[in-house]
Protein backbone atom coordinates (compact mmCIF):
# COMPACT_ATOMS: atom_id res chain seq x y z
CA UNK A 1 0.00 0.00 0.00
CA UNK A 2 1.21 3.52 -0.79
CA UNK A 3 1.10 5.39 2.60
CA UNK A 4 1.06 9.12 1.62
CA UNK A 5 -1.00 11.42 -0.34
CA UNK A 6 -0.20 13.03 -3.53
CA UNK A 7 -2.43 15.59 -5.35
CA UNK A 8 -2.64 18.28 -7.66
CA UNK A 9 -4.84 20.82 -8.20
CA UNK A 10 -4.90 23.96 -10.68
CA UNK A 11 -6.32 27.48 -9.71
CA UNK A 12 -7.18 30.54 -11.68
CA UNK A 13 -5.13 33.09 -9.28
CA UNK A 14 -2.10 33.98 -8.37
CA UNK A 15 0.22 32.01 -6.01
CA UNK A 16 -0.23 35.00 -3.12
CA UNK A 17 -3.86 34.47 -2.68
CA UNK A 18 -3.40 30.57 -2.42
CA UNK A 19 -0.94 31.86 -0.02
CA UNK A 20 -3.04 33.60 2.28
CA UNK A 21 -5.91 30.68 2.32
CA UNK A 22 -2.63 28.03 3.54
CA UNK A 23 -1.42 30.76 6.31
CA UNK A 24 -4.07 33.31 7.59
CA UNK A 25 -6.22 31.52 10.26
CA UNK A 26 -9.30 33.09 9.04
CA UNK A 27 -9.20 32.26 5.66
CA UNK A 28 -8.09 28.79 6.36
CA UNK A 29 -10.91 28.27 8.51
CA UNK A 30 -13.48 28.69 5.49
CA UNK A 31 -12.03 25.90 3.95
CA UNK A 32 -10.36 23.97 6.26
CA UNK A 33 -11.07 23.70 9.97
CA UNK A 34 -10.49 26.20 13.02
CA UNK A 35 -7.09 26.99 13.36
CA UNK A 36 -4.58 28.93 15.34
CA UNK A 37 -1.68 28.75 12.92
CA UNK A 38 0.94 31.42 12.25
CA UNK A 39 3.29 30.78 9.22
CA UNK A 40 6.60 31.06 11.49
CA UNK A 41 9.06 27.75 11.71
CA UNK A 42 8.77 26.21 15.35
CA UNK A 43 5.32 27.32 16.06
CA UNK A 44 3.10 24.83 17.42
CA UNK A 45 -0.64 25.20 16.74
CA UNK A 46 -3.91 23.06 16.34
CA UNK A 47 -6.62 22.74 14.19
CA UNK A 48 -9.89 21.97 15.96
CA UNK A 49 -13.36 20.27 14.39
CA UNK A 50 -16.48 19.39 16.38
CA UNK A 51 -16.34 15.90 17.61
CA UNK A 52 -19.42 13.64 16.14
CA UNK A 53 -20.88 10.22 16.12
CA UNK A 54 -19.91 9.39 12.81
CA UNK A 55 -16.45 10.86 13.12
CA UNK A 56 -14.32 8.51 15.11
CA UNK A 57 -11.07 11.00 15.79
CA UNK A 58 -10.60 13.67 18.75
CA UNK A 59 -11.59 16.71 17.42
CA UNK A 60 -7.90 18.37 18.10
CA UNK A 61 -4.91 18.13 15.49
CA UNK A 62 -1.99 18.50 17.21
CA UNK A 63 0.86 20.28 14.63
CA UNK A 64 3.66 21.97 13.89
CA UNK A 65 5.22 23.91 11.47
CA UNK A 66 8.53 22.71 9.76
CA UNK A 67 8.70 24.59 6.90
CA UNK A 68 7.75 28.54 5.26
CA UNK A 69 8.75 29.84 2.35
CA UNK A 70 6.14 32.51 1.18
CA UNK A 71 4.32 31.36 -1.83
CA UNK A 72 6.57 28.60 -3.09
CA UNK A 73 5.98 25.51 0.21
CA UNK A 74 4.65 25.08 3.77
CA UNK A 75 4.84 22.06 6.02
CA UNK A 76 3.96 21.11 9.26
CA UNK A 77 2.88 17.83 11.45
CA UNK A 78 -0.14 16.67 11.42
CA UNK A 79 -1.18 14.37 14.89
CA UNK A 80 -4.34 12.99 15.42
CA UNK A 81 -5.66 10.70 17.79
CA UNK A 82 -9.16 8.39 17.56
CA UNK A 83 -11.51 9.36 20.38
CA UNK A 84 -11.17 6.09 22.29
CA UNK A 85 -7.14 7.10 22.60
CA UNK A 86 -6.52 3.81 21.42
CA UNK A 87 -4.63 4.71 18.73
CA UNK A 88 -2.83 7.77 16.92
CA UNK A 89 -0.79 9.09 13.91
CA UNK A 90 1.74 11.22 13.03
CA UNK A 91 2.21 12.46 9.93
CA UNK A 92 3.64 15.54 7.62
CA UNK A 93 1.57 17.64 5.25
CA UNK A 94 3.48 19.54 2.67
CA UNK A 95 1.90 22.08 0.01
CA UNK A 96 4.17 23.37 -3.08
CA UNK A 97 3.35 26.13 -5.16
CA UNK A 98 3.94 26.89 -8.76
CA UNK A 99 2.84 29.57 -10.85
CA UNK A 100 1.30 28.51 -14.20
CA UNK A 101 0.61 30.76 -17.16
CA UNK A 102 -3.03 30.54 -15.94
CA UNK A 103 -2.75 30.93 -12.19
CA UNK A 104 -0.92 28.53 -9.67
CA UNK A 105 -1.06 24.38 -9.51
CA UNK A 106 -0.89 23.31 -5.77
CA UNK A 107 0.77 20.33 -4.78
CA UNK A 108 -0.30 18.06 -1.93
CA UNK A 109 1.72 16.06 0.00
CA UNK A 110 0.83 14.19 3.08
CA UNK A 111 2.77 11.83 4.39
CA UNK A 112 3.37 9.11 7.21
CA UNK A 113 0.13 6.52 7.23
CA UNK A 114 0.58 3.61 8.84
CA UNK A 115 -2.96 2.48 8.33
CA UNK A 116 -5.31 2.33 5.21
CA UNK A 117 -7.78 3.58 6.93
CA UNK A 118 -6.45 6.53 8.06
CA UNK A 119 -4.92 7.57 4.45
CA UNK A 120 -8.65 6.61 2.61
CA UNK A 121 -10.24 8.93 5.43
CA UNK A 122 -7.81 11.82 4.76
CA UNK A 123 -7.88 11.78 1.34
CA UNK A 124 -11.49 11.93 0.92
CA UNK A 125 -11.00 14.54 3.61
CA UNK A 126 -8.13 16.68 1.51
CA UNK A 127 -10.59 16.46 -1.65
CA UNK A 128 -13.93 18.10 0.45
CA UNK A 129 -11.46 20.80 1.53
CA UNK A 130 -9.52 21.60 -1.56
CA UNK A 131 -13.24 21.68 -3.61
CA UNK A 132 -14.34 24.20 -0.80
CA UNK A 133 -11.30 26.63 -1.12
CA UNK A 134 -12.03 26.25 -4.49
CA UNK A 135 -15.35 27.41 -4.23
CA UNK A 136 -13.02 30.59 -2.93
CA UNK A 137 -10.70 30.90 -5.03
CA UNK A 138 -13.32 31.11 -8.01
CA UNK A 139 -13.55 34.97 -9.26
CA UNK A 140 -16.52 36.21 -8.61
CA UNK A 141 -18.36 37.26 -12.20
CA UNK A 142 -20.82 40.36 -12.20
Amino acid sequence: MDKQIRQTWDFNCPAQQVWSYLTEPELMEQWLMKNDFRPEVGYQFHFTFPESDKNKYQGIINSQVLEVHPYTRLSYTWNGQLKDGSRSFISTVVWILHPTSEGTRLELWHDGFEMEEDLLVHKGGWDSCVNKLDQLLKPVLL
